[in-house]
């Protein structure tokens, strides 16, 4: 059996989506990504909680009323591994952060709460029990990265180092956009003692900026036309197809793009939720 997937505090663990018809957002994503699911909530509640699998191993969560309101507003969030989450919780208050859903005990899976930056931008905390975060990243129809899209990135950037210990790195300049990594000091050394020995060497390969093994996710500006907010991305095999599957069930592609790493493609659910599909497609 292979050894589960840990999540050092201060690390991207886990992330969901909150909805209001989830058995369509099953449909959605099993079509979309080969997801299967299993029910996280006992029966009787008013509220719903599936966790998606890929191959058997837990990739993420689906959230919502037990019956649908007729009113879609769905939303991708992102959730940090903490130690102590009253600890987490009295750092994010007083780097100037708030709570905007106090500590709750997820079933013997673990203790949540959402809180906000002091930009407004809401994250979520996870001090792991029995679920201890994604145990499928970065393979196609599993979780990527969770970018940051900051309406004044110097001003976030300064929160989450004092909250988290976060290290931001400023790799220079991509077409006319900042690409600032976000590193946990230590994650790559953490997978390569327990469930990614071969990261380092694999990595050296394929010419990635250095520390990229620590890295957890990018910190960039939000655009003018968009609210700042953590966003998901997918790892895809093919971002054509991808997009095309999400059309044809209902989704909306809102922009294709290209850069030296990957082609992606933006991407709205039915019920309304953002996120991004990946493919990784480097020019060199």
């Amino acid at each position: 059996m292979s050894e589960s997937r840990t999540y050092p505090a201060g690390v991207t663990s886990w992330i969901d989506v909150t909805v209001d018809d989830v058995e369509a957002t099953k449909d959605f994503y099993g079509r979309l990504f080969g997801w299967t699911f299993t029910q996280a909530t006992p029966p009787g509640l008013p509220v719903r909680y599936v966790i998606a699998q890929l191959d058997g191993q837990d990739v993420a969560g689906i959230g919502g009323p037990a019956e649908p309101t007729g009113s879609p507003a769905g939303v991708w969030s992102t959730y940090v591994a903490v130690d102590d989450i009253d600890a987490a919780i009295a750092s994010v208050e007083a780097a100037g952060g708030r709570v905007v859903h106090p500590v709750e005990q997820a079933g013997e899976g673990g203790h949540n709460a959402t809180v906000a930056d002091p930009s407004g931008v809401e994250i979520s905390l996870w001090q792991a029990k029995r679920r201890l975060g994604a145990q499928v990243t970065n393979t196609p129809g599993a979780w990527n990265f969770s970018d940051l899209h900051a309406a004044d990135p110097v001003a976030s950037q300064a929160f989450y180092e004092q909250v988290f210990g976060w290290v931001f790195v400023d790799i220079g300049q991509e077409d006319t956009t900042s690409a600032t990594m976000i590193q946990v000091p230590g994650y790559g050394d953490h997978l390569a003692a327990t469930t990614d020995p071969g990261i380092h060497e694999r990595q050296s390969g394929v010419g990635v900026p250095p520390g990229f093994a620590d890295a957890i996710g990018w910190l960039t500006e939000a655009t003018a036309d968009e609210a700042p907010h953590w966003h998901v991305t997918f790892a895809v095999a093919d971002r054509d197809a991808t997009a095309a599957l999400a059309s044809e069930h209902g989704g909306t592609v809102l922009v294709t793009e290209e850069n030296e790493w990957a082609r992606t493609a933006t991407i709205r659910d039915p019920q309304g939720a953002t996120f991004t599909a990946s493919q990784f497609a480097p020019q060199a």
